[in-house]
């Protein structure tokens, strides 16, 4: 019978396993499929969804539950005792976090020109946050402080009420059942997990998936850090409690908690294990006791420590993106952060990814990295909680030692172990994480993108064409020779310039051949001197300059243009460390002694800079790369094009482009004529017109300004590609 039983048996893993289990199975799926695996992030984004579906409403019923159903003194007490104590750990726990983007390695980034730069960043509004005008629509719009703060409101006014349990006993059912759907849903993890993993598996590049170690590697020292030494010596300090009494004490709860991934499954066994404590010093009270009875299920409602760490993961976003949070940016993610976290992270990381302006397309990897980093933030939060009640239990029974010298000995030391801990993971990182930069090699690298005419290139002028005869025109003459001959400016990246190869290519170069195509004729290239550029172009020494050439009145007067077929942004360049200092147009009007460099071809815009920077003074370079090649440190900005300055920090990454907000300024770019020839004139507006409505212009601007498919983009190793070959 015995034997017929056990094999009637069937294998079940725990939920914990079969989650593990759809990782591995996941990124097994994505390394042998490849890209192919790109779909199933659709699966992935639908489970996450559903994760957050009941989250927000539980934080609102577990708060009004959770503070409704104390008594006045035991609020009371809690709100002296434990709120006091509350508020140090988040200190404690936010100091040593916003700390940790010092162990992120160091390395070169840069992008083309992104759309972006030209949104205005929308200030914090922490009256809407923070304040629930209209609670409904807090809830609707996902404004999880204001939530908060409604919920907590509730229930404070609860507790004076004597018919309270007329609400809270179907509140707490209420609860019951949102905890059901949400344990249901994690029932579904293994297949979204799976889902997420196989798709990430199978389209992250080796550069990105290098950088998401970064990640790991300091959430797993900081996790470590703060569970072991930070949280029982901190308590050991203030104490007559023994720092390996205090983890004897803790073994248990944090083992369960960190094998499970189950906070709330272990909330008896923290409890229990603080009244040993107190029963082992023979210091139990009933005062004490009854204390821990309260603070322990309440304050897990309320942001532990494992939850405050997961800010780690914006900030480590905004570094992967190639643009770390300024420092004076943490205050507001602090304070948004803590009253996220009274919920889910499922809810909280997309909102502060949302409020710090940072792509939220990379709440997916938050999504892989929570599976590994899970069990390290239950064992931290396990550590917390038993922390947080031993203290304020022992300030309740009087057991607390404020020893000035303790403490100062105890911060000493924990700062210098921090200090060791963030330079030893950082060489670490940059030892074994290594970051190649290879921007500069793209931009070096491009193509003509459209197919190209038979062109000649002259790297100095060569004699004109003959002299127009009476009646003829431009056009004429370009049909009957055969021939468009275009100016060119080698130094205006990325319209026109020489690439590695030393082929003449950029956005204008792409324009020009398919002009050239279209009106059936070679190409003849002709490089030009911007102070000569009006005569030669008067001599007819080219029938069009074709170089990012800017409207401007003083050149109208002197040359006819076509229409503007670009409007590009001004800007400024600035080395990378300085860039929040340039970023509102009112910080840079109000410093005194800034040097702001033009290049002399732009003398038009020198007053207009004048007139925009009154403290600053103006100065005119004879060159670009003088500047970006580091010549002239005297200058603290570049005026330029900010879709040219872009292409200039993809070869120097130490610069970056910035546009004074709120004031965006736009300038028009057109083809200046030979001749004054107004013929021609009217046929390049009429074609400009019709390359900008058949896509033309677009596809050009996609490629030479945005950068899309600049670099070659290899298909994603896998083995059905790569080992067994079944596929191209």
């Amino acid at each position: 019978m015995n034997t017929d039983v056990r094999k009637g048996k069937r294998f079940r893993l725990s939920l914990s396993a079969s989650i593990l289990l759809g990782l591995v199975l996941g990124i097994l799926c994505g390394l042998f499929f490849g890209e192919y695996c790109r779909g199933l992030s659709i699966i992935g984004y639908a489970f996450i969804k559903l994760l957050q579906m009941s989250i927000l409403p539980y934080i609102i019923v577990s708060l009004i539950v959770g503070i409704g159903s104390l008594s006045f003194k035991e609020s009371k007490l809690f709100a002296l005792k434990g709120g006091l104590w509350i508020l140090v750990f988040w200190a404690i726990g936010l100091a040593i976090v916003l700390a940790l983007p010092l162990t992120f390695p160091a390395f070169k980034s840069a992008s083309f020109f992104s759309q972006s730069l030209l949104q205005t960043q929308e200030k914090i509004d922490y009256l809407n946050l923070f304040i629930p005008s209209n609670p409904i629509r807090s809830m609707a719009n996902n404004i999880i402080p204001a939530v908060v703060v409604f919920s907590i409101a509730v229930g404070v006014a609860l507790i004076g009420l004597k018919d309270k349990q007329n609400l809270i006993q179907p509140l707490s059912i209420l609860s019951k059942a949102l905890t059901n759907i949400a344990h249901f849903m994690v029932k579904l993890a293994p297949i979204g997990v799976f889902a997420i993993s196989a798709s990430f598996a199978g389209t992250m590049t080796l550069e990105e998936l290098g950088r998401l170690n970064t990640y790991f590697i300091t959430y797993f020292a900081a996790a470590l850090f703060l569970t072991f030494w930070v949280l029982p010596m901190f308590v050991a300090t203030l104490t007559p409690f023994k720092y390996k009494d205090i983890l004897g004490t803790a073994k248990d709860a944090l083992v369960t908690g960190f094998t499970t991934d189950n906070l709330f499954i272990i909330l008896p066994i923290l409890i229990q294990n603080c009244k040993d404590m107190f029963q082992k010093y023979k210091s139990e009270q009933k005062k004490s006791s009854s204390f821990i009875d309260i603070i322990i299920p309440v304050s897990f409602n309320f942001p532990h420590i494992g939850k405050l760490l997961a800010l780690l993961f914006i900030l480590f976003s905004a570094w992967f993106y190639g643009n770390p949070l300024s420092v004076t940016k943490y205050p507001a993610m602090a304070l948004l952060g803590l009253l996220s976290f009274f919920g889910k992270a499922y809810v909280a990381i997309p909102f502060l990814l949302d409020s710090m302006h940072i792509p939220s397309d990379i709440f997916s990897l938050y999504e892989i990295a929570a599976v590994v980093t899970g069990r390290f933030s239950t064992l931290l939060a396990a550590m917390h909680l038993l922390a947080l009640a031993l203290v304020a239990a022992s300030a309740i029974s009087g057991l607390l030692e404020i020893k000035f010298k303790k403490i100062l000995t105890f911060a000493v030391t924990t700062f210098a172990l921090l200090g060791i801990l963030i330079t030893g993971v950082r060489i670490l990182q940059n030892r074994v994480l290594k970051y190649e930069y290879t921007k500069d090699k793209v931009i070096a690298g491009m193509q003509l993108l459209l197919d190209p005419v038979e062109a000649t290139v002259h790297k100095t002028a060569p004699p004109g064409p003959p002299i127009l005869r009476p009646g003829q025109s431009v056009m004429d003459r370009i049909q009957e020779s055969g021939v468009l001959r275009v100016g060119y400016d080698a130094n205006k990246m990325p319209a026109s310039y020489f690439n590695a190869d030393e082929d003449l290519v950029g956005f204008d170069i792409d324009m020009a051949h398919q002009l050239a195509k279209e009106l059936g004729v070679n190409l003849e290239f002709i490089p030009f001197e911007y102070q000569t550029m009006i005569e030669h172009l008067r001599e007819g020494q080219f029938d069009i300059i074709m170089s990012a050439i800017p409207i401007t009145t003083s050149l109208l007067k002197y040359m006819p243009f076509s229409d503007s077929y670009l409007d590009l942004t001004l800007a400024l360049a600035v080395k990378d460390y300085k860039r929040h200092e340039f970023a509102r147009l009112e910080d840079i009007q109000s410093v005194k002694g800034l040097r702001i460099g033009i290049h002399w071809r732009y003398s038009y815009f020198h007053e207009k800079a004048k007139s925009a920077f009154p403290l600053a003074e103006v100065v005119s370079i004879n060159s670009i790369q003088d500047y970006f090649g580091g010549k002239r440190d005297d200058i603290d900005a570049l005026l330029i094009s900010a879709e040219g300055g872009s292409a200039w920090t993809l070869l120097h990454p130490e610069y970056q482009i910035v546009i004074p907000k709120p004031t965006v300024i736009k300038q028009p770019i057109g083809y200046p004529v030979a001749a004054g020839d107004l013929e021609m004139v009217n046929f390049l507006n009429r074609w400009i017109d019709l390359k900008k409505k058949d896509g033309t212009i677009e596809r050009i601007y996609n490629y030479w300004i945005l950068g899309v498919g600049a670099s070659e983009k290899e298909s994603r190793w896998s083995i059905l590609r790569n080992i067994l070959h079944w596929v191209d």
